[in-house]
């Protein structure tokens, strides 16, 4: 190791945007997307337009209509009767698709979510996604959001007192519950689902019990039934709205969003990298031009306690 190495290091001042060279330079064809009076089809069955139209109408100018018979059932179920046909954003793609067949237009939005452990806590983590599909211009752009606010749980209970005290833990009767025989059940006619009220969830569990010593119980994971769900959908609508008015500097294309995330930020002390992001690469889809954003997280510099030098 050098004396050169332990010298601090000296950061000279620089924009916060720093581009890489533009495919078709400055002044190239512009791909400004216009949304205000379109009219998009929301593809829900389950009063989803309830947390998107207003953040679409109000920060875009998007008009929504939902249609009355679509059946968002057949793109897979919580209760796990319907398997999901594709991944969680090619799902919602397809439901947008279809969404389309219903309403004379051609902006359409669909959300879907998933719900698991947290990768690093274990507790139960919920990623909503809200895509738009836009086949005047040929894109689709979806936001995220990936909480632990969820209240998915389950349980398998042998008497009304135990399932009373499982709904009351997760919000009941403002948040609805599903009963079956067990987990893997997957006959329609044996998932009760909806339960909001003292006197169904009575009826359900007593009914269930006749069958069975034992049933298994879960949150009723449908967004009209479950309003901490609709917020998390609302988060997502909002980061949309995001990347669709982040625009690419060089065609205001939207999306121009992070794709890389450069490790490197100086130790403070020694001036060594470290495994600290130095910086986000922003890169555009249509054109694709990119564009570097040095100290993301607003510092300059690592603390040494994440130095392999200083902290071994």
């Amino acid at each position: 190791m050098t004396s050169d190495a332990l010298t601090p290091y000296s950061i000279e001042r620089q924009d916060a945007l720093t581009p890489s060279p533009s495919p078709k330079g400055r002044g190239g064809q512009d791909h400004r997307i216009e949304f205000c009076d379109r009219i998009a089809v929301i593809a829900t069955m389950h009063r989803k337009e309830t947390a998107i139209a207003p953040i679409l109408q109000e920060s875009l100018g998007i008009r929504s209509v939902t249609p009355t018979d679509f059946n968002s059932d057949l793109f897979g179920t919580f209760t796990r009767d319907i398997d999901r046909p594709a991944s969680q954003v090619e799902t919602a793609k397809l439901k947008a698709e279809r969404g389309l067949d219903f309403v004379n237009t051609d902006l359409a939005i669909a959300s879907e979510g998933s719900f698991f452990p947290h990768p690093i806590f274990g507790i139960p983590y919920n990623r909503e996604i809200v895509l738009l599909l836009d086949k005047k211009y040929d894109f689709s752009v979806y936001g995220e959001s990936l909480s632990t606010n969820t209240n998915f749980r389950h349980q398998v209970v042998s008497s009304y007192e135990q399932a009373y005290e499982f709904a009351l833990k997760v919000g009941f009767p403002d948040h609805a519950i599903v009963l079956m025989p067990n987990a893997h059940t997957s006959a329609k006619k044996a998932i009760h689902k909806g339960i909001n009220s003292e006197d169904l969830l009575k009826e359900s569990v007593n009914e269930l019990l006749k069958r069975s010593p034992q049933i298994h119980i879960e949150t009723d994971m449908r967004s009209h039934y479950n309003p901490t769900r609709i917020k998390n959908i609302a988060k997502a609508t909002e980061d949309l709205v995001r990347r669709l008015q982040q625009l690419c500097p060089n065609c205001n294309f939207v999306n121009f969003d992070v794709v890389e995330r450069l490790k490197g930020l100086r130790c403070e002390l020694c001036g060594f990298p470290t495994q600290v992001t130095r910086a986000h690469v922003y890169r555009c889809d249509r054109c694709n031009f990119k564009q570097e954003s040095l100290f993301p997280d607003g510092v300059q510099s690592a603390d040494p306690m994440y130095c392999s030098y200083c902290n071994p």
